[in-house]
């Protein structure tokens, strides 16, 4: 969101956003419904846009100099980029008001203490390392048990209990019959490191 982009396009700046939201939100939407789980590694200020991208990682790293913040009502301006989805279901609703009400900055740290990222680490390098290592394991993983847990918990808040729990049977019965199941479910009980290929 280049402000001064939008302030140039004053004429037609309500168009202009709704175009350019639709694909930013059709992005978000895809990753969120990747298979593969997302890793979003954060280093300077994630403000705005950046902060709601960043947001919607699976896994969220940070350097611990990364600074967040809400800024849009600072301009004027209403959220966007799920960020009014995704916010309140990780640090509550009256966290999330106060966040984007005030437009406050905050520390990696105090992201990490929110629960809005996983990891704060020194430097861009140990960012990468990080970043590369969950990366490797990721992909050495079940697909299809990654992709049934992102499903699992982006429906949970939708479901009553009984419900949420038949959909899991659905997904554990699935993910069993497939070849990284029956290789987990083995690789178990010889008591060794399974070897996911599927």
């Amino acid at each position: 969101g280049n402000l001064k982009f939008l302030l140039s396009k004053k004429k037609e700046v309500k168009k202009t956003l709704l175009e350019m939201t639709m694909y930013f939100h059709g992005a978000i939407s895809r990753m969120a419904r990747l298979s593969a789980p997302v890793i979003v590694g954060v280093n300077g200020t994630a403000g705005g846009g950046g902060f709601s991208l960043a947001i919607t990682g699976d896994i969220i790293y940070a350097v611990k100099d990364a600074k967040f913040t809400l800024a849009y009502t600072n301009a004027g301006l209403s959220p966007d980029g799920s960020s009014t989805y995704y916010l309140p279901r990780i640090v509550g609703m009256k966290r999330a008001k106060e966040l984007m009400l005030t437009n406050r900055l905050f520390s990696a740290e105090e992201a990490h203490d929110m629960g809005l990222i996983d990891l704060v680490v020194n430097s861009n390098e140990e960012l990468n390392e990080a970043i590369n290592k969950q990366a490797e394991v990721f992909s050495k993983g079940p697909i299809n048990a990654y992709k049934s847990v992102k499903k699992l918990l982006s429906e949970s808040f939708n479901n009553g209990l009984e419900s949420q729990m038949e959909i899991e049977s659905i997904h554990i019965s699935n993910n069993a019959e497939t070849k990284d199941g029956i290789e987990g479910l083995t690789a178990f009980s010889e008591k060794r490191k399974p070897n996911f290929n599927e």
